[in-house]
């Protein structure tokens, strides 16, 4: 009895249901293999789906009906066979063909918005030259509709019409032969309206060289790109040294350049510098990239993806060879002419030059855990190699010094006594012409010694830290131990100039930027403010450009 009342209630309120709906008949379509369509451009740009061009949609369906086109841009539905249309905004678009009781199909269709290029005619002789190079440019600019055009050119500073005069802005489709007063990138904007619609701007660089030669110095700027300037001596007055934008990222913590024949060596250490628990080994994402001079091609030296204490931070070029040293356990030597290595401990390309405890210094000066700085080689073949935190000061070794197995405890008879003991130095460069040692010490500033004092452990010190050129602050960004701080200084070997990137702490004075001690003044001096830099080099070969 209880269920012939559960079946009659549950009917009941169907029927009910049933009857609030109206009976009108529901139709589904479905794609169809006897659907289709092509389309193509018609009219100039062929090869181009701009925004206001005409697009000729046909239809090549086998099946026979009337047909419907939905053009997924928000416009009517068409119910010619062989509609037009007209996008008249950038983006992707869902089209679609309805043959009535045959089905659909759809395809997308991309357009593209429209935008003004800009090119640079060639140049006599290759080069721009700051003042004497006429430069031209070339544009072209799509326009399907024949809407009306209206460009308006933006100039930099210093640059000179065909008259010699001044100018920085120009009304027109061509401003004439350009000059210009200034050294390094001059940027070119175009402004472009089309149909009174304001287009995205058209932006080109001009690398305008110096008239005579002078050597470069390259420098990565923090989350910005590889940047180029030229060393000029005497500039003449009323122009400026701009740098050049080599178009090319510097990376997440470039701490280290270095300039080899014609390229320029970038050690990146990636995202993770800092003590991280990465027992997997796969949180490494620094490399070693190679770039061309002028910053026209780019390769790829060595990637890291497994352990993130295995990523490049510092390093050392000496013929063929490129040293780079890990977070805190040694330094690897690979080939500067290999590319595309991947870093892995089990390849024995990547066999550790030394570690920390193939020294007599292990455990008797630094322990492990200690900091891997910067690194060069004298003359003599004597390594001078930073460490800071668990064994903070300068360490020394000759090739023949190093242990082919662990030194488990230390020994008492340490190559060479420890130098700079107790200072906390990530970066220095050596004079060996002039017998001076310029070095960076945390929170205090930039100092200098002779060779002579600084090599005799009882004269330089964290309580007698040297000659102080001037007093720094740099950014804490890092850990204890860990600071990038002054990560790089290159040395000028004609005049003994010595440059650096600094990135100031909020509590400095002084501004962030490219500086230069200048040892005719014994003073720092400011060449670029308010970019903050990681590493530096310096390419000795002198030319009107790179």
């Amino acid at each position: 009895m209880r269920l012939v009342k559960y079946i009659f209630t549950v009917l009941s309120l169907t029927l009910s249901l049933v009857g609030c709906v109206e009976n009108n008949p529901l139709y589904e379509t479905f794609p169809s293999d006897k659907v289709a369509f092509k389309y193509s451009v018609d009219g100039d740009y062929k090869i181009d789906y701009l925004v206001g061009s005409t697009i000729q949609f046909e239809n090549t369906s086998e099946a026979i009906g009337s047909c419907s086109w939905n053009f997924g841009d928000g416009s009517s539905v068409i119910t010619e066979s062989n509609p037009k249309h007209i996008f008249q905004v950038a983006g992707t678009y869902n089209v679609t063909l309805f043959v009535q009781d045959e089905g659909t199909v759809t395809k997308k269709i991309f357009i593209s918005d429209i935008f003004p290029t800009i090119k640079i005619d060639p140049i006599e002789g290759g080069l721009c030259e700051v003042n004497n190079t006429p430069v031209h440019f070339s544009v072209s600019l799509p326009n399907p509709q024949n809407l009306s055009v209206d460009f308006t050119w933006v100039l930099p500073e210093g640059t000179m019409d065909t008259n010699g005069n001044s100018i920085i802005e120009y009304k027109g489709a061509d401003p004439g032969q350009l000059r210009f007063k200034n050294v390094g990138s001059q940027k070119i904007v175009l402004k472009t309206t089309l149909g009174g619609r304001s287009l995205e701007e058209g932006v080109v660089n001009v690398q305008v060289g110096y008239n005579q030669p002078a050597k470069t110095i390259y420098y990565a700027v923090k989350g910005g790109n590889l940047m180029a300037m030229k060393l000029i001596p005497n500039m003449s007055a009323g122009m400026k040294n701009n740098s050049f934008d080599l178009g090319i990222k510097s990376g997440q913590h470039p701490l280290n350049l270095f300039f080899s024949d014609s390229c320029l060596y970038v050690l990146d250490a990636g995202k993770q510098f800092t003590y991280i628990d990465d027992a997997d080994g796969v949180m490494g994402d620094g490399a070693i990239s190679v770039v061309a001079y002028d910053g026209s091609k780019v390769e790829t030296l060595l990637t890291n993806a497994k352990a993130a204490f295995d990523d490049p931070f510092y390093g050392y070029i000496e013929g063929n060879d490129l040293y780079f040293s890990d977070r805190n356990t040694g330094i690897t030597k690979v080939t500067k002419t290999s590319r595309n290595m991947a870093m892995d401990r089990t390849d024995p390309r990547f066999s550790y030059f030394v570690q920390n405890d193939r020294l007599q210094y292990y455990n008797v000066g630094y322990a492990f855990g200690a900091m891997n700085a910067c690194m060069t080689k004298l003359k003599d073949g004597t390594w001078w190699w930073s460490k800071t935190y668990n064994g903070v000061g300068l360490y020394r070794f000759k090739d023949s010094d190093i242990s082919a197995t662990a030194i488990s405890f230390g020994a008492a008879n340490k190559p060479y006594p420890v130098l700079a003991s107790g200072l906390f130095i990530k970066s220095f460069v050596i004079d060996e012409t002039r017998g001076v040692i310029y070095y960076a010490v945390r929170d205090k500033g930039l100092y200098k010694a002779t060779l002579t004092d600084f090599q005799d452990p009882l004269k330089i010190t964290s309580a007698n830290p040297g000659t102080l050129i001037q007093s720094l602050i740099s950014d804490s960004e890092g850990s204890t131990g860990e600071y990038i701080d002054i990560c790089q200084m290159v040395l000028d070997s004609d005049d003994g100039s010595v440059y650096f990137g600094y990135r100031k702490d909020a509590a400095s004075i002084v501004t962030s930027g490219l500086k230069r001690y200048n040892p005719a003044t014994n003073k720092i001096e400011s060449i670029i403010d308010n970019v903050e830099i990681y590493g530096i080099a310096i390419n000795n070969t002198k030319a009107k450009l790179f």
